[in-house]
């Protein structure tokens, strides 16, 4: 058997969100080698490889979020959700950084899931970063059960230091909802996995703006998180195909 049938995605269309760059243009790129029909969506460049559609969406908002899932097709094989933006914006917007990184992929996945094959898969790009999801899960929970846009606004204007803690709280919340859902009816009795990847460094498009967030110089946030996250192990920063393939 050679590895596009092993993988099984050709002919079958799937979502690719923030597939303009990084792990979810890897993923995408990926999806197409093995005869995907990708509907990818993108912020404002156009991409440089081909795909079923390109749909230019605005992911922290909700009308476009609605626009994006009336132009997919009736059926998807899976939802790859890879969007992102970094803690940069917290400065200036903390309710951005967590509806573009949390409440959007909950948005789009409660509205979706139906439309998912009978054995699919939904699978978010989460981060280390909310590697302490377990700590914060009675506030997720109560996020992850707002019912629509509007009630979410309400819960983050409620709870301020959630909103103040951006792409950590973003990212725990990402974590709580693969936990809390993964044995709900909508996934299990059609057998729809779901799942999150947590990365650790990984060069992409937002690097820079990832260094430039813990106190806008970004030589010295690239220092202060190599001697976090790399430094006890010499390690170094992976690249954006080695988070597609174990997505894909």
């Amino acid at each position: 058997m050679d590895i596009k049938a092993l993988f099984g995605f050709e002919g079958k269309p799937v979502l690719v969100t923030g597939a303009g760059s990084g792990m979810g243009k890897a993923a995408a790129m990926l999806l197409t080698e093995l005869g995907a029909e990708v509907y990818a969506t993108v912020r404002s460049k156009p991409l440089d490889f081909p795909v079923a559609q390109e749909i230019k969406t605005d992911l922290s908002d909700p009308d476009s979020l609605d626009k994006l899932i009336r132009t997919l097709p009736g059926k998807l094989e899976a939802l790859f959700i890879c969007h992102g933006i970094s803690n940069n914006h917290l400065r200036t917007n903390g309710l951005l950084v967590n509806l573009t990184n949390f409440y959007s992929f909950k948005y789009l996945t409660d509205r979706l899931v139906s439309r998912v094959a009978d054995n699919g898969s939904v699978t978010f790009i989460s981060s280390n970063g909310g590697r302490k999801w377990r700590a914060s899960l009675s506030k997720s929970t109560e996020l992850i059960a707002c019912q629509g846009w509007e009630d979410a606004l309400r819960w983050y204007e409620a709870n301020p230091e959630c909103t103040a803690r951006g792409y950590a709280f973003a990212k725990e919340c990402q974590n709580a909802y693969v936990m809390t859902k993964v044995w709900s009816e909508e996934f299990i009795q059609r057998r729809i996995r779901l799942n999150a990847i947590c990365p650790g460094l990984t060069a992409t498009g937002l690097t820079a703006t990832f260094d430039a967030s813990i106190n806008g110089d970004p030589e010295y946030g690239h220092a202060v998180l190599e001697k976090m996250f790399l430094g006890p192990w010499k390690g170094r920063w992976a690249e954006p195909c080695e988070m597609g393939y174990p997505m894909v």
